[in-house]
């Protein structure tokens, strides 16, 4: 009785995870040809898929390598675009409270945008456990590493424009950002750092253009977001 639930659980977390797969499937292989055109072989896009489970961190790299960014520009901004998985990890640990401490490990280090609102949705419905949210990460992250290498192979067996590829990542930040809600804060945000990034390319700063961009978009939202709670709190106080 115990491995026919076993069997049923992962059967649902593989039905749960499987448009995610679908998905990282039409992502991954772009993302393999740009890695091997980076100069990546196949065994280490596979070992960077496994330890570093992040597909626009994993875009970023070698679009920004080809670009000539120096190597602390491309650490800096990949780490600064993956501090939201800390925001997913903050907002599931209120599930995992009653399971082991190493399957809560396993189930964090291994969220994504993509697994996490499907989780995130199953565990507000109830009836969910983390193992099988795990399955749904681990299933997901396995379509993602199989069509990294698969197009990794592509791209060292034929070649392909990576100008083709890389509009991949543009494309993955745009769903990313139409993904967020539309507010005064992320509209300053956009703005900030497309204008942050011109200015950058204008002036010469070809590099850290991304970062430097992105630095200018955080920075502009926050202070956006401090003056408009401080003109709520004076309305505030002069109706009192």
């Amino acid at each position: 009785m115990g491995r026919i639930m076993h069997k049923d659980a992962l059967k649902e977390s593989f039905s749960a995870a499987l448009p995610i797969m679908a998905g990282y499937v039409v992502l991954g292989i772009p993302c393999g040809i740009l890695c091997a055109a980076a100069g990546m072989e196949a065994w280490m896009v596979a070992l960077m898929c496994a330890l570093f489970y992040s597909g626009a961190g994993q875009y970023m790299i070698p679009n920004m390598y080809l670009a000539g960014n120096p190597l602390t520009a491309i650490i800096a901004s990949v780490s600064l675009v993956n501090t939201r998985q800390m925001l997913y990890g903050a907002s599931l640990s209120q599930f995992c409270g009653s399971c082991r401490k190493r399957l809560a490990f396993a189930f964090g280090a291994t969220v994504t945008d993509e697994s996490f609102g499907v989780n995130l949705a199953r565990f507000i419905n109830g009836g969910w456990s983390v193992g099988s949210a795990l399955a749904v990460n681990l299933f997901s992250q396995s379509a993602w590493l199989l069509s990294n290498v698969a197009g990794a192979l592509i791209g060292s067996a034929v070649s392909l424009p990576t100008a083709l590829a890389s509009f991949a990542m543009t494309s993955l930040f745009i769903c990313l950002l139409c993904m967020q809600k539309i507010s005064g804060a992320t509209v300053v945000a956009a703005a900030s750092a497309m204008a942050g990034v011109i200015v950058c390319k204008l002036v010469g700063l070809a590099g850290p253009a991304i970062l430097i961009g992105a630095l200018i978009g955080v920075g502009a939202a926050l202070a956006f977001s401090m003056r408009k709670n401080d003109s709520h709190d004076s309305d505030i106080r002069m109706g009192a």
